[in-house]
């Protein structure tokens, strides 16, 4: 009698929590819940065994990430959609479920009808992230141009040297940065110190206006 429902398997390492959204999908008509895991490995084999339609994965499991359970399980299973539901906030976490294959990212503060939508969102084909995590997305790409124009110019810096600059142009103060990159104010202090040698400038002031004559981390970008 499940044709024409959704069928979801439900992967989280929390049994109180994933006997919630166990309960959630429930009271959805368009949802069936037809299985649950509690780690990486045993969401992979209940996603081979039960070909779900979708899977609510999420990042911080046990024995395998949810990031390389997704990957495993999009490879094998190109059809079956993986929402990725977590409380990982971090535009890290966000590309590399992306890059393994995830077609939506919700936070854990997500409602349980936000939850539902973006599982049948994701089994018909659409992206879904949620809210704070589109905007990411967003200002991830539309910054690509400036990426790349600071590549042109700078090609001596490395590509984290590059979005220190980037963020130094912009106006941002070493623990802002820290903040911007999940680094520590130590690691900013030395990126700065190696990008002010290659480029051969004194000073912040000094490196700010050779970034902002290319082009790069002008102060309405922030």
């Amino acid at each position: 009698m499940t044709d024409d429902l959704i069928r979801v398997l439900v992967v989280d390492d929390h049994p109180v929590y994933r006997e919630g959204l166990v309960g959630v999908f429930a009271e959805a008509p368009a949802l069936v819940v037809v299985g649950t895991a509690a780690d990486g490995p045993d969401a992979v084999r209940e996603a081979e065994r039960l070909q779900p339609d979708v899977v609510l994965m999420d990042v911080n499991l046990p024995t395998l990430s949810g990031i390389e359970a997704t990957r495993t399980i999009v490879r094998a299973s190109p059809h079956i959609a993986v929402l990725v539901l977590t409380m990982v906030d971090d535009h890290d976490a966000v590309f590399a479920a992306m890059r393994a294959g995830a077609r939506g990212y919700l936070l854990k503060g997500a409602t349980p009808e936000e939850i539902v939508r973006a599982a049948v969102a994701v089994a018909a084909g659409d992206a879904v992230f949620g809210s704070g995590i589109a905007g990411r997305v967003l200002a991830y790409f539309s910054a690509e141009r400036t990426r790349g124009a600071s590549a042109e110019a700078f090609p001596t810096l490395t590509a984290r040297e590059r979005e220190v600059l980037e963020l130094i142009a912009s106006g941002a103060r070493n623990q802002e940065i820290a903040r911007e990159l999940y680094v520590s104010p130590k690691t900013v202090r030395n990126h700065i110190s190696n990008i002010f040698t290659k480029l051969h400038v004194a000073d912040r002031d000094e490196a700010i206006a050779l970034a902002r004559d290319a082009g790069v981390g002008r102060e309405d970008q922030r």
